[in-house]
């Protein structure tokens, strides 16, 4: 059993394998005390104010406490961070990050803004982790270019793929969390599928082209070309034409 859930583990793609990690070290950190929600949380005062920029990416490695609420948000982190990787994103690893970045990018801005809208301002200032909002996000933006998988919940119904964020979403209400958690993962994934998936088609314009630096910190996954025997791609050298 053991040498399963190793093999599983080192066969994961390297950003899914690092966030998973992060996340569960994270949580299990802060459940043995040796590390303190407080100095994990979204607070905007104190990265302006004190300079604890750690915040703005901390906040979306603790998932609170260990429950079946955890498990459950490690299964999707694990599962459809896994897919979109090896599948959507298979051989870009940089191009997946940037995507992971924007959307962190866009919850963090949401919540900012969100904070100093009068009527709503305390529904946002209650938001100080994000972890489930881009685990989210990652499953929206699975669920967008994968719309024909037939799926199943809990063996009660089945439905298609393009209507999973709306299932777990009204699960969520269903069991009394938030909705706001959800719905912000689902405005960040939709942003992201329209920008990259959408416009790109309608204008023939990419806004969401991978900065070259973000590009320099991952190699180049090798890509194998199978071609059949005896088939040159290119003019065979002078000494092998045959003479007449």
């Amino acid at each position: 059993m053991a040498q399963a859930v190793e093999e599983w583990y080192k066969q994961m793609p390297i950003i899914t394998r690092s966030y998973l990690t992060a996340a569960i070290v994270t949580t299990i950190g802060c459940s043995l005390e040796i590390i303190s929600p407080y100095n994990l949380y979204l607070n905007p005062r104190l990265v302006v104010k004190h300079y604890q920029f750690w915040r703005l990416v901390t906040n979306f490695l603790y998932f609170r406490k260990m429950d079946l609420d955890f498990l459950f948000h490690m299964f999707f982190l694990a599962r459809y961070c896994k897919l979109l990787e090896e599948n959507s994103f298979r051989g870009r690893t940089a191009d997946f990050f940037y995507m992971l970045l924007f959307g962190a990018t866009v919850l963090t801005g949401i919540v900012l803004i969100g904070g100093m809208i009068p009527y709503v301002s305390e529904s946002f200032a209650k938001i100080i982790f994000l972890s489930n909002s881009l685990t989210f996000m990652m499953v929206y933006v699975w669920s967008k270019q994968n719309p024909f998988i037939h799926m199943s919940f809990l063996g009660l119904f089945t439905f298609t793929a393009a209507y999973l964020p709306w299932v777990l979403l009204g699960f969520s209400v269903l069991v009394g969390a938030s909705a706001w958690v959800d719905l912000l993962g689902m405005i960040a994934g939709h942003a992201y599928y329209f920008l990259e998936d959408v416009y790109p088609r309608m204008t023939g314009r990419r806004p969401l082209k991978t900065p070259s630096f973000i590009r320099s910190l991952f190699a180049d996954e090798p890509v194998v070309v199978a071609r059949p025997a005896n088939v040159r791609f290119a003019a065979p050298p002078v000494d092998e034409i045959p003479q007449n």
